[in-house]
């Protein structure tokens, strides 16, 4: 519109008039059209009641951006901190017997069986002592009875079979004693019990969880009868297993039986004695080391630290196959994933390990609480609180989860690959049929807790399941999130699209998805739709394709009479400017107000550009976007965006009805926010006054007349106005 057609002299009579009448924000809404002065002053009265919201909104956006980094970065590069290595000692190797080429017959009702020379040569000849080793040993020979507990995969059955061999050695077994396996562990507390063969060593493996274990809560009441019975006949047992065989050995009268917990070996020390044998000089041991770290070794080791792991690799380097590729193979998450959930299938395992995919790097506390409300969702009700103990059991059934301490010495929960998140979720997601509807309904509870990353991460967790099958999440959840009432639920749909459409491969339907939604019709939900839509494209994938993301917010506005949609677009472009993208975003104002008169694109567009121009930048918004907190950044970027910034102020400032929020706006970036950008600020602030000044038309005066107006203002003069005044009017003084 030309300056002249409808020229309004500058004066008293364009002092801001306020919000216009009718019905206030806030109320029921309403299917149909919403007008321009409703959707003006929602607007504007709104921005206040959303502040908290919207802020939380730009935080969730930022977690979500580090986690999609994150989720989209190559595992291979990975690497875990070093271990501190136990002090390696010669292992007990000599003067311990099979029994013989041939095996003894089985005793007992074939309830033992000796161990085979190559097993006990396995165990023995390269063993590396964990540590506390020396203490459990003396356990052992003064009680004969040792209930050695540790994680899977720990070394614990190699540990075992050491202690006997030892033991029965030091204790003057003739032929240094015979190694069986005790087939029935349960069997040392039926009455009567006694060993099969006198002078032998026996080594019980009792199965990992509960119900293998708790049988032996009985033991300390049989343990005065067992333990006579093997001095008797000069033998050793050891009962190994993991947490459960732990805790069941604690009951009354626990503290009669002698536990060792074993603490597991370095991985990386039992391959190096493994290939190097118990020589190798310095030099060998660290240009082993050296190809162990160039091959990925020493990385899957950290990933995944069982003893079992080092011997495999150590077989593979012996046979010398490709070390590098073997690593690779054994830290595929893919792999470790399907691997682990073939092997634990009980509910209170698989919800804390999915409860750590979606809410990684929390505090223990909070995943654990996540944890147990998923498992309740897939077990019967029970009268009381479950016994549930996941930390007990993290070193045993969740060996790829690590605990580390925060600044303040609090437990965080962190997979030791940082892939394994995701890939537990797609598998369960896939693979769990029986498991989707509740995690659904879980991921939706989560939504409303009250720690905001945890939202955020359960937010993410969800742009996950949707990038893993767009067409069924969309259907299933998305769409319901999206145009849900409550604006939160409406966040978290937007952040679960951006982070699925930072993947290239599902990025292209999520646009479409948007431009559905953004096109819709004027109905209440349709408008929330298109409102998430312009939210999205504000987020992630606006920062990574501003052109399309400014294409979505065009459509969500362009809808000729209908303004409802005119908030949640000014909100996508403030969430744009956050991630970088002001020259996309202007120049879009730009071409919108081209025409310059008083149609409805033209006034939302000034609207928009208006709001954004009075949004204070936040810090927790974690964007790429280098601006001042607490200032605008329209205002602390002007050097850079000052041609087209200078351009729309003057459209704004031009006439009613964007005249008067325009200059509220102003007189904020001179009185509130210029003194707040530091050095600099207010002189720039001038040149673009300047510029505006300077263009055809009422311009000059009217700048002239209200920066005169505010620097005489008898209840807030303005000493900035004043210093701009003069500087427009050509004063020095």
């Amino acid at each position: 519109m030309s300056e002249e057609a409808t020229a309004e002299p500058p004066s008293p009579s364009d002092a801001p008039t306020g919000a216009p009448e009718g019905e206030r924000p806030g109320g029921a809404e309403q299917d149909g059209p919403v007008s321009e002065s409703e959707a003006l002053r929602s607007l504007q009265e709104g921005a206040a009641a959303e502040d908290a919201e919207r802020s939380e909104a730009l935080k969730a956006g930022a977690i979500a951006d580090l986690i999609a980094q994150r989720l989209n970065a190559d595992a291979s590069g990975t690497r875990i901190g070093t271990l501190a290595l136990f002090n390696d000692t010669v292992s007990f190797g000599g003067g311990f017997h099979s029994g013989g080429s041939g095996r003894p017959p089985r005793r007992d009702g074939g309830s033992v069986l000796p161990l085979t020379g190559t097993e006990l040569a396995d165990h023995t000849e390269l063993f590396v002592e964990p540590e506390g080793y020396g203490s459990a040993l003396g356990l052992l020979r003064e009680r004969h009875l040792l209930v050695l507990t540790g994680p899977s995969g720990s070394g614990r059955e190699a540990a075992g079979v050491n202690l006997l061999a030892e033991a029965l050695v030091l204790g003057g077994a003739e032929g240094g004693g015979i190694c069986h396996r005790l087939l029935d562990p349960a069997a040392v507390l039926a009455p009567g019990w006694e060993p099969p063969v006198e002078n032998s060593g026996y080594l019980a493996l009792v199965e990992d969880g509960p119900t293998g274990a708790r049988g032996f809560e009985a033991l300390p009441r049989h343990l005065h009868a067992v333990v006579a019975a093997l001095r008797a006949r000069g033998c050793c047992l050891v009962l190994t297993g993991g947490q459960d065989l732990a805790v069941a050995v604690r009951g009354d009268g626990g503290e009669t039986v002698a536990t060792h917990a074993l603490t597991p070996v370095d991985p990386l020390a039992v391959l190096e004695r493994r290939v190097l044998g118990h020589g190798g000089g310095p030099e060998e041991h660290a240009a082993l080391r050296a190809r162990l770290t160039a091959g990925g070794v020493v990385a899957a080791l950290r990933e995944m630290p069982a003893a079992r792991h080092a011997v495999r690799l150590a077989a593979d380097i012996a046979a010398g196959r490709d070390v590098a590729a073997a690593a690779a193979a054994l830290r595929d998450p893919s792999e470790q994933v399907r691997t682990w959930f073939d092997r634990h299938r009980n509910p209170e395992a698989v919800a804390f390990a999915l409860a750590a995919a979606v809410l990684e790097d929390s505090g223990y506390l909070t995943v654990a609480e996540a944890a147990v409300k998923l498992r309740a969702a897939l077990t019967a009700p029970e009268p009381a609180p479950p016994d549930v103990r996941f930390r007990d059991r993290l070193g045993d059934e969740q060996q790829w989860i690590r605990l580390d301490p925060d600044a303040l010495g609090q437990p965080r929960v962190r997979f030791r690959n940082p892939m394994l998140g995701q890939v537990v979720l797609v598998y369960a997601w896939t693979g769990l049929d029986g498991w989707r509807e509740p995690l659904i309904t879980w991921l939706r509870r989560l939504l409303d807790h009250g720690d905001l990353e945890v939202r955020a991460r359960a937010a993410v967790a969800a742009g996950v399941l949707v990038w893993v099958d767009h067409h069924y999440a969309v259907h299933r959840f998305v769409t319901a999130w999206a145009a849900g009432e409550s604006w939160p639920l409406r966040q978290a749909a937007a952040t679960a699209l951006g982070v699925a459409g930072s993947r290239a491969d599902s990025a292209e339907a999520v646009w479409e998805l948007l431009h559905g939604w953004a096109r819709g019709g004027s109905s209440a939900r349709q408008r929330r739709l298109a409102g998430t839509a312009a939210n999205t494209a504000g987020g992630l994938l606006g920062r990574a394709a501003p052109g399309r993301a400014v294409a979505v917010l065009r459509d969500a506005l362009d809808r000729d009479d209908d303004w409802g949609t005119l908030p949640s677009v000014a909100w996508g472009g403030v969430h744009l400017l956050h991630q970088g993208q002001a020259g996309p975003l202007l120049d879009a104002y730009l071409e919108w107000s081209e025409p310059q008169d008083l149609s409805p694109m033209v006034v939302k567009s000034l609207s928009a550009f208006l709001f954004a121009a009075s949004r204070p930048y936040e810090t927790t918004a974690g964007g790429p976007a280098d601006g001042v907190p607490g200032v605008p950044l329209l205002l602390s970027g002007l050097p850079a965006h000052r041609r087209a910034v200078g351009e729309l102020w003057a459209r704004a400032l031009a006439r009613r009805p964007m005249q008067d929020t325009a200059l509220l706006a102003l007189r904020d970036w001179i009185d509130v926010y210029a003194d707040r950008g530091g050095p600099g600020t207010l002189d720039a602030l001038g040149d673009l006054l300047r510029d505006v000044a300077r263009r055809p038309g009422s311009h000059h005066e009217r700048l002239v007349w209200w920066l005169d107006k505010w620097a005489h203002d008898r209840e807030r003069p303005s000493r900035n106005a004043a210093r701009l005044h003069r500087r427009l009017t050509g004063r020095t003084t």
